[in-house]
C-alpha cells in the first residue's frame, strides 16, 4: 500500500485494517483497528494529522485534508461515501457522509448524523447529534429516524467486513 513519510511522520495502520493499493495515505495518518480505505482515497497528514476511528470506512476517491496545525478526527463506525471531502473537520461516532459531500474547515458533527450527498458543510458549521443535513449550504432538514439508522447502520457493518474479505481473494489479475 502507498504509505508515504513526510517530515519524519509516517502513517500507522491499525490491526485488521485494509487500505487499498491505489489508496494513498501521507505523513501523519492514523487508521483505527479494522478500517476499510478505498481506492483513489487520499488522506494527505502532511502538514495536519489525521485519526481515522476503529471500523471506519473512507471510500473510492475521497479526499481528507486540514489546515496547518489542526487534526481530523473520525470517530468510531465513520461511514464516508465515494468522493467525499473532509477539510478541518472533526466527525464524532458513526457519522454517515453521503457521496460527493464536502465537509469544510472547523465544521464539527456530532454524533449518530447524516450528512446527504452532495451536500456542503460550511466553514464552522456544529450539528447536534442524530440530525440530518442535506443541501447547499448543508442545512439540518430533521431528525435521523430509527429506519435511516438502522438501514446505515448494516451499510457501516457489511463495510466492516470488507478489510477481511480483501485480505482473504483480492489479488491483481
Amino acid at each position: 500500500m502507498p504509505l508515504y513519510e513526510f517530515e519524519g511522520k509516517i502513517p500507522v495502520v491499525g490491526e485488521g485494517s485494509f487500505v487499498h493499493p491505489q489508496a494513498t495515505l501521507i505523513g501523519g495518518v492514523r487508521v483505527g483497528k479494522n478500517c476499510f480505505i478505498g481506492p483513489g482515497a487520499r488522506l494527505r497528514g502532511d502538514w495536519c494529522d489525521i485519526e481515522i476511528g476503529d471500523g471506519s470506512n473512507i471510500q473510492d476517491n475521497c479526499i481528507i485534508h486540514a489546515r496547518p496545525d489542526f487534526t481530523v478526527r473520525l470517530g468510531p463506525n465513520s461511514h464516508v461515501g465515494h468522493g467525499s471531502v473532509l477539510h478541518g473537520c472533526i466527525l464524532h461516532a458513526h457519522v454517515l457522509v453521503g457521496m460527493n459531500a464536502v465537509v469544510q474547515d472547523f465544521a464539527d458533527i456530532g454524533d449518530g448524523c447524516i450528512i446527504g450527498s452532495g451536500c456542503v458543510i460550511r466553514t464552522g458549521m456544529q450539528v447536534p447529534a442524530g440530525k440530518v443535513v442535506m443541501g447547499v449550504p448543508g442545512k439540518i432538514v430533521e431528525d435521523v429516524s430509527p429506519e435511516q439508522a438502522q438501514l446505515w447502520m448494516f451499510a457501516t457493518e457489511m463495510y466492516q467486513t470488507l478489510p477481511r474479505r480483501y485480505r482473504e481473494t483480492s489479488r491483481p489479475i
